[in-house]
């Protein structure tokens, strides 16, 4: 696991996935903690840095709850972050 020690650390194109991670409905808190080394309230304290107010609200309305952004909510297990259709 990749382990960062602040928030300061990510270059751009770290923070530009971890973002796009975040807003896609699918992938999980954990799978961006495994990548990246940021617990979920990092990851919140981020998209409120990065995104518009309403963008930030609109995106935590979505995932407050949702039992897709966390792993041990789901009924079942995931073995990888991607779709079985991507390459690599």
């Amino acid at each position: 696991m990749k382990t960062l020690k602040s928030l300061g650390s990510l270059n751009a194109a770290q923070t530009d996935r971890i973002i796009q991670m975040a807003w896609e409905d699918r992938t999980t808190f954990d799978a961006i903690r495994e990548q990246f080394g940021l617990e979920p309230g990092e990851v919140i304290k981020l998209m409120r840095s990065k995104l518009k107010p309403n963008s930030f609200r609109l995106w935590r309305e979505r995932t407050v709850g949702r039992k897709t952004k966390h792993l041990c909510k789901r009924g079942f297990t995931v073995g990888r972050f991607r779709c079985p259709n991507q390459r690599g």
